[in-house]
């Protein structure tokens, strides 16, 4: 079978006129060759009649008002080729990849798809949330796109990622509702929660992380006791509300308003948490380029 687009629009404008002249003027050709025309697309169908002729009368024989409409949207869909190829160069159509450590979910990640969803409503996005040292392998293996996570990145994946940092927060303390030793306080120490236990994430997860709350420890001159660890930020605050224990958390997080959680500033000066965006540097997809250029507009 070898159909052409041509057959297909010159059997839909017959279809649509019912009458060969007037189709053929339409078409801008003498109506010989748009009869033989027809006559190829029956023969490359299977021999079966498209249309019943009279002196007087052209009707679509049950196969041609089946093929009507399946022509209609093979022409339309045909028509549309350009448009949506230029529309994909561009960025405009396509799919993204991105990943985010789970407390990029209270900051920056909502506000960034809200805008990149208005500006390309037609860029699909598949979305997964993980943690930095699995963001870093995906993308390495380049099975995602791009990665919201939390630095340092090793000498081993700068040399074929990019990175751009987007926002840095201090530490608060998340504790259990309505703590004894924080009642009145406006500001907290870590010495008032010094005989809780330490929720926290594993150090080979988030290492920069791990360590900036201990530093926090270490220069209040304390050594905490980890009670917990925990790879989710949710799963974090869900211990804080059973009264597992406290954690220290990116001030961000403050937007997640689990019940039984209290969200206090410190007093002390603490270390500040960076998430940032990465990407492979070798990544040639448009809908990258573009998602890239709406964050730097920022």
């Amino acid at each position: 079978m070898n159909i052409e687009l041509r057959q297909l629009r010159y059997f839909v404008a017959v279809a649509e006129e019912m009458h060969f002249g007037r189709a053929a003027h339409r078409l801008h050709m003498t109506q010989p060759p748009l009869s033989q025309a027809i006559q190829q697309l029956e023969s490359a169908l299977g021999g079966v009649p498209l249309f019943q002729r009279t002196s007087r009368s052209v009707s679509l024989t049950a196969a041609g008002s089946a093929l009507l409409p399946e022509a209609q949207r093979i022409l339309q869909q045909a028509a549309a080729l350009p448009d949506l190829m230029r529309r994909t160069a561009a960025g405009a159509s396509g799919r993204l990849s991105l990943a985010f450590v789970s407390t990029a979910d209270y900051s920056v990640l909502p506000p960034f798809l809200r805008e990149f969803r208005a500006a390309y409503p037609d860029v699909a996005i598949d979305l997964r949330e993980a943690t930095t040292d699995v963001q870093l392998e995906e993308l390495m293996q380049q099975r995602i796109d791009v990665g919201l996570l939390i630095p340092p990145l090793s000498e081993r994946v700068k040399a074929e990622l990019d990175y751009l940092p987007l926002i840095t927060e201090p530490l608060i303390l998340a504790t259990p509702k309505g703590l004894r030793t924080l009642r009145g306080k406006r500001k907290a120490t870590l010495k008032d929660v010094a005989d809780m236990p330490l929720i926290i994430f594993p150090r080979r997860i988030a290492p920069a992380f791990h360590d900036a709350i201990l530093a926090c420890y270490h220069d209040a001159g304390l050594t905490p006791h980890i009670g917990q660890e925990a790879i989710q930020m949710q799963t974090i605050i869900g211990l804080v509300s059973a009264g597992m224990g406290i954690a220290l958390v990116p001030q961000s997080v403050s937007n997640l308003k689990r019940p039984g959680v209290d969200y206090t500033t410190l007093a002390q000066k603490t270390p500040l948490v960076e998430t940032g965006l990465a990407w492979r540097r070798d990544n040639p997809s448009p809908v990258l380029r573009a998602f890239l250029e709406l964050l730097r507009k920022k």
